[in-house]
């Protein structure tokens, strides 16, 4: 199963990431997970929020630039070798990663995976056993 995630295009700028947080806020819109990347110029904000399409569009509404993509989240047990296991599923399944970022839940890690296709990736996982959220 895939899940969705909201990119968000920021200018490099004091305070553009404290305005997303304050919309979703204003619209008791929570994140769960998020990753920054940024440039000298721009920024890119990665997030799993439990409303994803009120929060696309209260940020539309706020004159955000932002989209929204299908990635697996994958959870694995917090032991090493864990992560390798499901990346060489995806590498025997010719499933290139895209990017990923992880966070921490309970026991175990999860990890955010985007490919070029969340379904194939997503099912290629399961097939094998992992765990994937919903």
């Amino acid at each position: 199963m895939t899940i969705q995630q909201l990119s968000v295009f920021l200018e490099n700028k004091s305070g553009r990431l404290l305005e997303v947080t304050k919309v979703l806020a204003e619209h008791d819109i929570n994140m769960s997970a998020f990753s920054i990347a940024d440039s000298s110029d721009f920024g890119m904000l990665r997030m799993i929020v439990d409303k994803p399409e009120a929060a696309y569009t209260a940020l539309k509404n706020n004159n955000f630039s932002v989209n929204i993509t299908q990635v697996v989240g994958l959870v694995v047990p917090d032991t090493a070798g864990s992560l390798y296991n499901a990346l060489e599923i995806l590498k025997k399944d010719n499933i290139e990663v895209e990017y990923m970022y992880a966070f921490s839940f309970k026991d175990n890690a999860t990890v955010i995976i985007r490919s070029a296709n969340a379904e194939q990736t997503a099912a290629a996982l399961k097939t094998a056993g992992f765990q994937t959220m919903d």
